[in-house]
């Protein structure tokens, strides 16, 4: 399995807001991102003490760079949003943000082949990006809103069976974002173990809160600074 980063432990509605930093990936994946953009959300993550920032791949060695010294590490989104590349392509994208300097890798996997019950190419999407990453925190994008409930527990199965660290729901560019629902669907399937992470429509410190509560032990975020700040 990938080599995970330390999680913090899951403990519900009682968190402090200030104290919800290290669950948070603090994340700019917009595709009119600057490097202005960049380095701002890379002073705010060290700042806050977030869990890491989360680019898209052109970004990866300045995201690095901003934050040398800082103990915040990089991850870089592989396949995204449609995880509709071949393993090949995704391994390769993975080799090239982890020679950038990304320390964990959120992939989406391919959604089409999952819904086609094609399970063994699913395996083998998830496989190549975990040997690509050598040994760093993969975690895998269900793109929740699209999938059933077999759907998403076979996704689940799967990617605990390929070696990722994390199952993760969602893009934020899909039609919905985390559910507590799912959350804690995802977290019966894959056990206590392997990671969770709920992404996408959250945005206040309730919300955070309630993914926390329901078994996320790291949220992606925009708006994590409003998260942290509290209510």
């Amino acid at each position: 399995m990938s080599e995970s980063v330390k999680q913090p432990t899951p403990a519900g509605n009682s968190i402090p807001a200030a104290d919800l930093a290290p669950y948070i990936d603090h994340t700019l994946l917009k595709p009119d991102a600057t490097l202005d953009d960049i380095r701002a959300l890379c002073r705010e993550a060290a700042q806050y003490s977030f869990a890491s920032v989360c680019v898209n791949p052109a970004y990866v060695a300045a995201a690095v760079g901003f934050l040398k010294d800082t103990g915040v590490p990089v991850a870089a989104v592989v396949g995204f949003p449609l995880g509709a590349t071949s393993p090949e392509i995704k391994a390769a994208e993975t080799r090239d943000v982890v020679a950038q300097g990304a320390m964990e890798i959120d992939m989406v996997l391919n959604i089409g082949a999952l819904r086609n019950g094609d399970y063994a190419v699913v395996y083998r999407d998830i496989s190549a990006v975990v040997k690509a990453a050598s040994n760093r925190a993969v975690k895998v994008i269900l793109e929740t809103a699209f999938l059933n409930t077999d759907q998403k527990i076979a996704a689940c199965v799967l990617a605990k069976t390929a070696g990722a660290a994390f199952v993760k729901t969602s893009t934020g560019f899909g039609p919905a974002g985390a559910t507590e629902e799912d959350v804690s669907l995802m977290r019966r399937i894959v056990g206590p173990d392997m990671g969770v992470k709920a992404s996408g429509g959250i945005r206040d410190t309730e919300t955070a809160r309630r993914m926390i509560a329901a078994g996320a032990d790291r949220l992606g975020a925009s708006a994590s600074v409003a998260i942290v700040k509290g209510p």
